[in-house]
């Protein structure tokens, strides 16, 4: 592994490290206190946690190890190890900031504080290549095979969580948890840089058939191959491919083990239009 490839993935684990920070601080000084629910697993803990007083930080771990070996075979390695990291170095920070004086006891400063410093901290994850949440996880894995979009099938799971809550903590903590959910969503994204949930990959290389099929093989994503012409460089061949913002950190992996001098571009995709074909991945 070469210094520059070493200092990268320095660089990637102590942003993840951050990130997962800012949410725990999210999470245990303002949500939880207020009994408002973040979405996914954290939510679930969160429920658990004002019924039976065990620890945040134990039920986060234990409750998305499932996700995560249900994961690891299909999103790979890479990826679950950043997830599983994130996950830790948030349960750790959840225990410590739990004794801290509370932020706020205001609900409706709980929800825009806490909602907004949350999307700071998963964009941060997201944008380094890593996951808090198991649900998430589960959601790319039905994306590939069934074609879903992840942000609809993880709006789904929370309005599902959203509803439970109303029913054991009262109408007016879902509908806080609801408002939190969506400005965590858009801070998120502009911590994402705007990025959507479909992102466009334009690939300019001399080794197309080998990045080819392995984003075929890795991702599951079929390859559009086109020629094209370089006023300097010459003939080139231009890969296209549609994914989700999820899998752009895979896509950079896979181009530079390939290919170091590949110019590419991501663009955001606003709307997909008839049937993409995607590898079904086994089981």
């Amino acid at each position: 592994m070469t210094n520059k490839n070493t200092f990268k993935i320095l660089i990637e684990f102590l942003m993840l490290t951050v990130g997962s920070i800012i949410a725990a601080f999210a999470i245990e000084e303002f949500l939880v206190p207020n009994t408002i629910l973040d979405g996914g697993i954290i939510g679930i803990g969160i429920m658990i946690n004002n019924l039976t007083k065990l620890p945040l930080s134990m039920l986060t771990i234990i409750l998305n190890i499932p996700f995560l070996l249900f994961g690891l075979h299909k999103l790979g390695k890479i990826f679950i190890i950043k997830s599983a990291y994130c996950m830790t170095i948030f349960s750790l920070f959840v225990s410590i900031f739990a004794p801290l004086t509370n932020a706020t006891a205001e609900t409706f400063l709980a929800v825009c504080y806490g909602g907004v410093i949350l999307g700071v901290g998963v964009g941060i994850i997201i944008r380094f290549g890593g996951c808090l949440d198991g649900t998430e996880a589960v959601a790319i894995i039905l994306n590939r095979k069934l074609g879903l979009a992840v942000g609809q099938m993880v709006l789904i799971m929370n309005l599902v969580i959203y509803s439970i809550a109303g029913i054991l903590f009262g109408p007016d903590r879902a509908m806080y948890s609801l408002l939190t959910y969506f400005i965590t969503s858009k801070v998120l994204d502009v911590v994402e840089n705007g990025v959507n949930q479909a992102k466009a990959a334009t690939i300019i290389t001399n080794d197309s058939k080998e990045i080819s099929d392995k984003i075929y093989q890795k991702l599951g994503r079929t390859v559009t191959i086109m020629e094209g012409e370089g006023l300097v460089s010459g003939k080139k061949v231009v890969l296209y491919c549609v994914l989700t913002r999820f899998e752009v950190r895979e896509l950079t992996n896979i181009i530079n083990s390939v290919d170091t001098s590949a110019f590419v571009s991501i663009t955001d995709v606003s709307e997909i239009i008839g049937n993409h074909i995607k590898k079904t991945l086994e089981n």
